[in-house]
């Protein structure tokens, strides 16, 4: 910055800015780091779900994602055209189908979980070890203290006053 260029906006200086602006700026790269793995990060989520609790039923999935069961057809419905998922028979639930993953789908989230290291990497890049496991603990805990579900995007419900799940929709 130079002596004429004008100052930084008095946003700056608000965290609920710096939130944002980082939270767009991360979102972007992260849907573009994905692009060439032919999955966006709804799909990412629902595929790291299912890779800690294979053969979770839809509703099981929507509950954890906190999503519509809508939005979560169309997002089993994708991942199974692409081959990285499949609907089976719900063991317990003749009602239900179960999700589980299929081989392709451990290729992909490895390779997603690669781009999700060097994007930390690349974020924190100004920050030294210690102020980086500082600041992801300083913002686990900001999370949690908003009340929203560590591990869970909250973009993903389409109506957070709604019950995604609420079989009236």
């Amino acid at each position: 910055m130079t002596d004429t260029a004008p100052g930084y906006p008095p946003l700056y200086n608000h965290a609920a800015f710096l939130f944002g602006q980082l939270g767009s700026h991360t979102a972007y790269r992260f849907t573009d780091l994905l692009a060439p793995l032919g999955i966006k990060p709804p799909q990412f989520g629902t595929l790291r779900i299912l890779e800690a609790n294979d053969g979770l039923s839809q509703q099981q999935l929507c509950e954890a994602l906190g999503i519509h069961r809508n939005v979560m057809v169309g997002l089993v419905d994708d991942l199974e055209k692409r081959g990285l998922v499949e609907r089976r028979k719900h063991p317990t639930d003749r009602r239900a189908h179960a999700v589980h993953l299929l081989p392709a789908a451990a290729a992909i989230l490895a390779r997603a979980e690669e781009l999700v290291t060097g994007l930390d990497a690349e974020l924190l890049a100004p920050l030294d070890p210690g102020e980086r496991t500082a600041l992801v603990e300083l913002l686990q805990r900001v999370a949690v203290g908003n009340g929203l579900t560590p591990g869970i995007h909250p973009g993903l419900t389409a109506d957070r006053a709604e019950s995604p799940c609420d079989e009236r929709h």
